[in-house]
């Protein structure tokens, strides 16, 4: 079956289509997406969090990293381009209506699999309470970018079990902070999507916030870069105006 008609297939079959059937009673919901780069959610999930936004949902990044290794600039330094991407992180995020943008500060290239990075992600759930996660498919076939592997890694160790049993990281009881239940984890980047998203109405807002990333476009004027992605999810198969995930969906008795 080619990947077209596997997607066809997938479309036929009862998937749900909605954003809103993530939320109990329709939403708008809470959203954390939780990335492991400055320009990673705007690239695979830009139109979702531009619908969520419009539609008056609270979004929240975190990004693990600030990027500071992505470049083929001589002149470039990693200080330097750490605070370049996050200030472009930062606009995108301001023209999607996301709430926050929270950076961990890792060194790009060299996000682990750990519990102190769990912890921090621990904590901001059980802070932000989000009804759903957003994080990169760490279990995908074939080429996988370390950083991004890692990330969904931690994400789904974080969402299940750490954030709702009370006694991982027991510290955070002492700061206020219950622990936390969330139910729904959307995985971007997948090779197996069962959900998907119509932002077919949000393509415009979605390319401002990517061509905010400036210093990531190799210099690609809009119209250039609207076209390269065209070409891109044609030859993937891809719908137009759809974002695609793989979705887990996390419940269990608060006891045991």
């Amino acid at each position: 079956m080619s990947l077209i008609d596997r997607f066809k297939t997938l479309r036929s079959s009862s998937i749900p289509l909605q954003s809103e059937e993530l939320i109990e009673g329709g939403g708008p919901g809470r959203a954390m997406v939780i990335m492991a780069h400055p320009d990673d959610a705007e690239f695979v999930c830009g139109g979702t969090i531009a619908r969520w936004c419009s539609e008056g949902w609270e979004v929240v990044y975190v990004l693990i990293t600030s990027g500071d290794k992505g470049t083929h600039d001589k002149d470039m330094y990693s200080e330097k381009l750490a605070a370049i991407r996050e200030e472009e992180q930062r606009a995108a995020c301001r023209v999607l209506g996301v709430k926050e943008c929270i950076f961990l500060g890792y060194p790009d290239g060299h996000t682990v699999e750990a519990a102190e990075v769990r912890g921090q992600i621990v904590r901001l759930l059980r802070t932000h309470k989000p009804d759903v996660v957003i994080t990169w498919d760490a279990f995908r076939k074939g080429f996988n970018h370390r950083d991004h592997r890692n990330c969904g890694v931690v994400v789904a160790d974080a969402v299940y079990p750490l954030v709702r049993d009370r006694l991982f990281y027991p510290e955070h009881e002492a700061d206020g902070l219950d622990p936390h239940e969330v139910n729904e984890i959307l995985l971007a980047g997948t090779d197996e999507p069962d959900f998907f998203v119509d932002t077919s109405a949000y393509t415009e807002k979605h390319l401002d916030a990517i061509m905010c990333h400036e210093s990531q476009i190799g210099g690609r004027t809009r119209e250039e870069f609207q076209e390269m992605r065209k070409k891109m999810g044609k030859n993937l198969g891809r719908v137009p105006g759809e974002e695609r995930f793989r979705r887990w969906s996390v419940s269990r008795p608060r006891t045991r």
